[in-house]
């Protein structure tokens, strides 16, 4: 079991495969969210939250994820607030132990998409060119290694510029005005990561936290099934959706909208039954337990889930969702360590 797999891939070769679920000399070990750790932060001199907003630092630390734990992939995009700071929401950007969040609860205070007007500068504002910027960082210092792009999904910004409690209830009672405000928001989203794809992104991470904490899997299929669909035509690059909680009861939604890979949740119970929903139809990445296992798990304890996890079937095998800061690097590795030890179901 110690020994292990030869390679022959580049990360970068072997990513791509695995998401778009082809062959791999062994499975891919990475996440399409943040790993970024306070450990890293103090080994890269980059630190929250200039490396949300700082090119250099963003990349910086973003390339942590392969330089020190080993991952296939990169993604510089650490919390879920980028796209909407540049829609004009007020960001309070956190510390190296706080995530990101908007200032207010209820969004821009705008209610009638009229009155709203993307800007034409929006690829040009500071948290968006800066992601930009250090995605052409990344792509120049790394080019055997998968860079991954991230833009938020409409329904995400829905819920950053209306508010949560409004997004919902809107799902409800006021299905078209919200249909309206999807359609508008679903052109950011897709140009945004067409811009990323030509900085160099070579994957694009859409998430769109459409849970099953917060709404049905009917509401999933109806206000954002076509879209992704749209998206999936239009973006001209390997799409990875993810959404946070549970979702395996829209899970066979997911599987008819084209995106290559989805990455799901630990809440979503044992892979091999996500695998078996799944069927060949999507690639799946995940879905290690974060507040448990990453987070106060030992090394073994990170191992026997990853094994379990590709045992099931899943394609990259890393966390489920971004990582608390103070996760170890050393539980980080091991992830890595079983990917390459993995030899196939025992």
């Amino acid at each position: 079991m110690s020994e292990e797999v030869s390679e022959w891939m580049s990360p970068r070769k072997r990513f791509l495969s695995a998401v778009l679920g082809g062959r791999v000399d062994r499975p891919a070990a990475g996440s399409a969210t943040s790993v970024a750790t306070i450990e890293q932060m103090e080994q890269t001199g980059c630190f929250f939250p200039e490396a949300h907003y700082i090119p250099e630092k963003i990349a910086g630390l973003a390339s942590a994820a392969y330089e020190i734990i080993g991952f296939d992939c990169i993604m510089p995009y650490f919390s879920v607030w980028l796209d909407a700071a540049a829609l004009g929401c007020q960001v309070n950007w956190g510390d190296k132990y706080r995530m990101p969040d908007g200032v207010s609860r209820e969004g821009l205070g705008i209610t009638d998409p009229n009155q709203f007007r993307i800007p034409e500068d929006f690829l040009y504002k500071p948290t968006t060119s800066a992601l930009l910027e250090a995605i052409e960082i990344l792509r120049g210092r790394y080019p055997n290694v998968a860079i991954v792009g991230k833009v938020m999904g409409p329904w995400t910004l829905c819920l950053h510029i209306l508010g949560v409690k409004r997004t919902l209830i809107w799902s409800k009672i006021r299905k078209d005005l919200l249909k309206e405000w999807i359609k508008l928001l679903k052109e950011v989203s897709i140009e945004f990561a067409k811009a990323q794809v030509k900085a160099g992104a070579d994957v694009i991470c859409w998430p769109d936290h459409a849970t099953g904490d917060l709404v049905s899997a009917e509401t999933y299929r109806e206000f954002l099934l076509e879209v992704h669909r749209e998206a999936v035509r239009r973006v001209g690059a390997p799409l990875i959706l993810h959404i946070c909680g549970n979702t395996v009861d829209r899970l066979p939604y997911i599987c008819e909208t084209g995106f290559d890979c989805f990455h799901f949740d630990s809440k979503c119970g044992d892979p091999l039954k996500v695998r078996i929903i799944a069927g060949d139809r999507i690639s799946l990445m995940g879905n290690i337990n974060n507040p448990q296992t990453l987070l106060y798990g030992k090394p073994e304890d990170v191992m026997k889930e990853a094994k379990h996890a590709l045992e099931a079937g899943v394609n990259i095998v890393g966390p489920e969702c971004a990582i608390p800061t103070r996760v170890t690097n050393e539980n980080l590795k091991a992830i890595v360590k079983m990917a390459k030890r993995f030899k196939g179901k025992s």
